[in-house]
């Protein structure tokens, strides 16, 4: 196992942006960056063991500054969207920005998928990895309280990629956080994502008005193009949901606690490359890439729509104005933990 390091780049402020190279003994590799706490680049092997990167990005520093669709980020304080860009806590209305039309997403205008976070790489006896910290400030995109805000990725010789999230405030505040990668297990750029079959463990999915809010209902799957209670090829239905252009859902999945959770399993037969999401959130956000449009990235590849797909853990969209929802609350004295891990195999 080993933890290397090389510059990538500078931001238009004279900030040098690191990229810390993680690799296990099989050769798996995870390329992650101090700004937005990315992961730009993950290579896994095929059931021939041929490693490809399979995840969707670009090849400077640039790109993901002016032209990502949060490719790889970290999304937060508050990942997916929040009505009306407003919610109420403790009595306090806080207003944040409107960046999805009349609507809030990914933490706003500059999220935490744009900020310079601090890196410390490590090896331990479970992996190596790096931990990224960050203070947001209060009042920092309209948020509340001084955030301590720490992301540890973690590579594990039996190919698990672990994503940790830690956090506390001085402040009443509201904190909803993922990863937001989008993968091609074919390779990144090599088509759409059509022929992957996916599992997801969840009977519910929280249904969305026409700007992506839900409507509060939790809905059952069952006779409709969301359920993947059993393995479904991604594109099999997807001509049936014109309004989002694919899929851009949240699922309720099916827990009880905070325990690690089977969440996902996807499967693309051609490469045979598997990937098993579990996590400690109650739902997941399946995203399908499908505003991507002739978007250039990595080695002169074209991404499409359709051509990643995306399983963003997390709590509930909206959850703030959502009373019924899981709470996204976090109080002075409490600690968010939280964490997603992805199993890689084949078959």
């Amino acid at each position: 196992m080993s933890v290397e390091k090389e510059s990538f780049g500078r931001t238009p402020e004279g900030q040098e942006v690191t990229l810390y190279r993680l690799v296990n003994k099989n050769g798996l590799r995870a390329d992650v960056i101090d700004y937005g706490a990315i992961l730009v680049s993950l290579e896994v092997p095929d059931r021939a063991g041929q490693l490809g990167d399979i995840v969707l990005g670009f090849d400077d520093l640039e790109g993901y500054r002016t032209r990502s669709p949060f490719f790889g980020a970290t999304a937060g304080r508050y990942a997916n969207r929040i009505g009306s860009a407003k919610f109420t806590l403790d009595g306090k209305v806080y207003t944040l920005a409107a960046n999805n039309g009349k609507n809030h997403l990914h933490g706003g205008k500059k999220g935490f998928d744009k900020v310079m976070w601090r890196g410390r790489p490590f090896r331990r006896a479970e992996g190596v990895g790096i931990i990224f910290k960050y203070l947001s400030k209060d009042g920092e995109e309209g948020y509340p309280g001084n955030l301590d805000c720490t992301v540890t990725y973690t590579l594990t010789d039996d190919n698990q990629l672990n994503i940790s999230y830690r956090a506390t405030t001085d402040k009443p505040t509201v904190l909803n956080l993922t990863n937001h990668s989008y993968y091609n297990l074919a390779g990144a750029g090599s088509g759409t994502v059509h022929q992957h079959e996916l599992h997801l463990n969840a009977d519910r999915f929280t249904p969305v008005d026409e700007g992506l809010i839900p409507t509060g209902e939790l809905r059952s799957v069952k006779g409709t193009p969301m359920d993947f209670t059993q393995p479904k090829a991604i594109g099999a239905r997807i001509d049936q949901l014109p309004e989002t252009k694919g899929y851009d859902h949240n699922y309720v999945l099916n827990k009880g606690g905070n325990d690690l959770t089977l969440a996902a399993r996807v499967y693309e037969p051609t490469h045979g490359r598997v990937m098993e999401v579990f996590t400690r959130e109650p739902g997941v956000q399946l995203y399908t890439g499908n505003y991507l449009k002739g978007l250039a990235g990595k080695g002169g590849q074209v991404y499409e729509q359709h051509h990643g797909f995306c399983l963003e853990t997390q709590h509930f969209p909206d959850s703030p104005n959502k009373p019924q929802f899981p709470s996204v609350v976090l109080r002075p004295g409490e600690v968010y933990e939280t964490e997603t891990v992805h199993v890689f195999s084949t078959r």
